[in-house]
């Protein structure tokens, strides 16, 4: 489950939770909410361990280019 996932499973389950009092609420109030709370899921997901998969992803795409950098350049030296 990715960290939007996450965030909009949290927002759901309040939604629920809190559908007694939604007429008493902004009506932005959950957006805003979902705003906050992604960033704090994000943070909390990364300190178990685990990062998001479009970090995880730019990661493999940086590791890929400087492997082959380092390739070209071995190469080179070979010449």
């Amino acid at each position: 489950m990715n960290q939007d996932e996450l965030s909009k499973a949290i927002i759901n389950i309040l939604k629920k939770e809190m559908s007694v009092v939604k007429d008493i609420l902004p009506s932005d109030f959950l957006q805003n909410l979902q705003k906050v709370i992604g960033p704090e899921t994000e943070k909390l997901i990364e300190k178990s361990g685990y990062i998001s998969k479009s970090k995880y992803t730019a990661l493999e795409r940086l590791a890929d280019n400087l492997e082959k950098r380092i390739i070209d350049l071995e190469n080179k030296t070979k010449e």
